[in-house]
């Protein structure tokens, strides 16, 4: 970006010297595709052979400290989801509740979202507290799940991998995996208040800096598994993962290595999914394999009840 600026400032007033940051953007390009895509016009209108929406829901705003009042969020966030037309959604730090509450049904989103909506559902559980209430991945599909399996980071982490073989209307089968990656744990605010004074630069900013460290460092271990266990599918994949990490990483890289990235493929913009004070995050993301045809990706910035907005794609299979 900051090239881009330097070559239309030179060009106005000296123009042999707007030579540098062109050869600069020249040579960086391919890079800064990864977090910037430049399809105005979006993909091919072409029928979909499947439909994907993927978001981290934040355990639909269960905690008293997420709730708002008559907890109007989580109704909302759980009736979109039911309602959403997709035929597969991978949903993050899911959140189900098998028995009546004081609040009634209203959390069984294992039942709302997948069964009374005619979809069958796969809950990978990392937690249950004393409710019986679970925590962790889910899968739903309107299409046959055929076999089901889970990818594991290691025994000190509840970050982990799912994954579900789907037998498409055609015949085809495909592994659509769904994946959450060790987050950068930061709080947004310390971020903030670091760069808000010297004394909360200094107060702040070293210890973000080894918290930054050990997350990049775990997630790129699970980045290692889930790429291993990516090369092994039998079947043409389709990864929806909360990476927690920018477009410009090893995280990154090891996925988009060798699949294509819904939002770059057919995008416009940023494709931003973070919901906060730190601008233009794109953390969530969809990856498929070269047989898909991307035909269209959407961030759903409309519906802001988690701290993730949804992401929705379309695609055809070859």
């Amino acid at each position: 970006m900051l090239n881009g600026l330097a070559l239309l400032c030179w060009l106005r007033r000296r123009w042999p010297l707007a030579l540098l940051p062109l050869a600069a953007l020249l040579l960086t390009w391919p890079h800064l595709q990864r977090g910037l895509a430049l399809h105005p016009f979006g993909g091919a209108n072409t029928v979909p052979t499947l439909r994907v929406l993927s978001s981290n829901v934040r355990i639909f705003n269960v905690y008293p400290q997420l709730r708002d009042p008559h907890l109007a969020s989580s109704k909302a966030m759980i009736r979109w989801l039911a309602e959403h037309p997709a035929d597969v959604l991978c949903l993050q730090e899911f959140y189900t509740e098998p028995r009546p509450t004081d609040v009634g049904t209203l959390f069984n989103a294992e039942r709302r979202i997948g069964r009374d909506t005619g979809r069958q559902a796969f809950v990978s559980t990392t937690l249950t507290n004393h409710l019986g209430a679970k925590f962790g991945l889910a899968i739903f599909s309107r299409f046959p799940i055929l076999r089901r399996g889970v990818v594991s980071f290691g025994k000190l982490t509840q970050n982990h991998a799912m994954w579900a073989d789907v037998r498409l209307p055609q015949g085809d089968t495909v592994r659509i995996f769904n994946a959450h990656l060790q987050s950068m744990s930061m709080a947004e605010q310390d971020i903030v208040d670091s760069y808000s004074s010297k004394a909360g630069f200094k107060a702040k900013a070293l210890g973000l800096l080894r918290r930054f460290k050990r997350g990049m460092v775990a997630r790129s271990t699970q980045a290692d598994t889930l790429r291993a266990r990516i090369d092994a599918s039998p079947y043409p994949v389709v990864v929806c993962a909360d990476l927690n990490d920018l477009p410009y990483s090893y995280t990154y890289d090891q996925l988009a290595d060798r699949l294509q990235n819904a939002w770059t493929t057919v995008g416009f913009g940023a494709g931003a999914t973070y919901n906060g004070k730190l601008p233009l995050l794109r953390i969530d993301n969809q990856f498929v394999s070269p047989r898909f045809e991307v035909l269209g990706c959407r961030v759903r910035r409309d519906i802001p009840y988690s701290d993730h907005f949804p992401l929705e794609a379309e695609y055809r299979l070859h």
